[in-house]
């Protein structure tokens, strides 16, 4: 990727210096340990697993501050936060007649306190409603590249863009009506979870185009690394390396197929229009 010209985002906490720190209702337990590994296997929704293992939101945060300015790590996630910040606001102006809030992207190590529960580092990244905030440990970069075998920067960016679609759903009020739909349809939930994850996937998709169209980001390779990093993560992949066999009835996120292709899509297209996995008659 080229970010030389980038900005970093102001809106990075980094709450690696203090270490896991846990208050309030919330505690770390071994269930809430299974329930991580769950997720990080089987691609559960985190803020689902994390309400159902922590019980209410915690009231107590570990002390943030802004990244260090040599830590390359931290500078490269804020330069793609900001990324994010600058293609969305664009994009809600220009498409959406609307003005584009920025979610916080926190950095931790371990356990965190969200508005959603404990965040765990073995949930890998995930996104709080509650809070607007993307949450990492920069840690899962490393399982990104040796575990999951999806190397490269954009393979990195693609993972943060995939987050930063879940807040957009979230502006776009998308997260509350699908949630609604779960509550009257239970049977319906991983399905609409699968949508989730794909829209997510073509707004990541829809971002790198834009962006690259706007500040030329991309570089040769990028758009690879970006589409082994999704198919490293499909629900198909992940099953089978952890169980043996597939079971497309419990996807949450997705295919490998299915996750390439929406994120093609968005990149293709441009448009957020062509994001609607709701609509479409097949994934």
């Amino acid at each position: 990727m080229r970010l030389d010209n980038s900005r970093e985002s102001d809106n990075v906490e980094d709450r690696r210096a203090s270490g896991p720190r846990i208050g309030g209702r919330g505690t770390i337990g071994i269930g809430t340990i299974v329930l991580a590994l769950v997720a990080m296997y089987f691609g559960v929704d985190p803020s689902v697993v994390l309400q159902m293992a922590e019980g209410p939101p915690m009231q107590q945060e570990a002390p943030a501050s802004r990244p260090p300015a040599n830590d390359p790590q931290a500078i490269f996630v804020s330069k793609v936060l900001g990324e994010t910040e600058d293609t969305w606001s664009a994009i809600f102006q220009k498409d959406l007649n609307r003005q584009y809030v920025a979610p916080k992207l926190v950095l931790f190590r371990g356990a965190t306190p969200t508005a959603c529960g404990t965040g765990q580092s073995a949930m890998g990244p995930f996104y709080c409603p509650g809070d607007s905030k993307v949450y990492i440990d920069l840690s899962f970069f490393d399982e990104l590249q040796n575990r999951f075998k999806a190397p490269g920067d954009f393979a990195q960016a693609y993972v943060i863009a995939h987050e930063v679609g879940h807040h957009v759903q979230h502006l776009l009020g998308i997260s509350d009506q699908v949630d609604n739909l779960r509550r009257r349809n239970p049977s319906q939930a991983n399905a609409l979870s699968v949508r989730m994850e794909l829209q997510a996937d073509c707004f990541a998709g829809l971002w790198a185009q834009r962006a690259d169209a706007a500040r030329n980001i991309l570089e040769g390779g990028d758009v690879e690394e970006a589409l082994g990093a999704a198919t490293a993560i499909g629900d198909d992949r992940l099953q089978k390396q952890s169980q043996g066999y597939v079971v497309p009835d419990a996807f949450t996120h997705g295919s490998s197929a299915q996750r390439v292709r929406w994120f093609k899509r968005g990149l293709e297209s441009g448009s957020i229009k062509q994001c609607d996995t709701f609509s479409a008659s097949s994934l």
